[in-house]
């Protein structure tokens, strides 16, 4: 099954993502330490990203993405927010898709990562 690595600094966002990946059969890690993201993503192996889109420390997250796009441009990125004013950022076309991250937002979730894996992790 696929590894979805979540970047993420608010903690219910993590548990209920991590919660509903893992019922599904994904194998979940999180981190909130931007600094490490590349190591994390060199160690864990992920198939997919979700990036929180504001990070706590001042770290833009667009700079973030770019890291991970350059590092490795097939890795699926998914921004997620809790602001849906900034998805016609022109900095959002980076990403692989959005969601509008709420406590109903699970469904939605599971879908886009579905339609996002290559077939091989599925």
């Amino acid at each position: 099954m696929a590894n979805v690595l979540i970047i993420d600094d608010q903690a219910w966002v993590k548990d209920l993502c991590r919660e509903s990946l893992a019922g599904e059969g994904y194998n979940v890690s999180t981190t909130d330490d931007v600094e490490s993201v590349m190591k994390n993503i060199l160690s864990f192996n992920p198939h997919i990203v979700l990036l929180n889109q504001y990070l706590k420390h001042g770290f833009l997250v667009w700079d973030v993405l770019k890291g991970i796009k350059m590092r490795n441009p097939n890795l699926p990125v998914l921004i997620v927010t809790a602001h849906d004013t900034h998805l016609f950022s022109p900095h959002l076309s980076q990403a692989d898709g959005y969601l509008v991250k709420s406590h109903t937002a699970a469904d939605e979730l599971k879908e886009k990562i579905s339609n996002l894996l290559p077939e091989s992790c599925i």
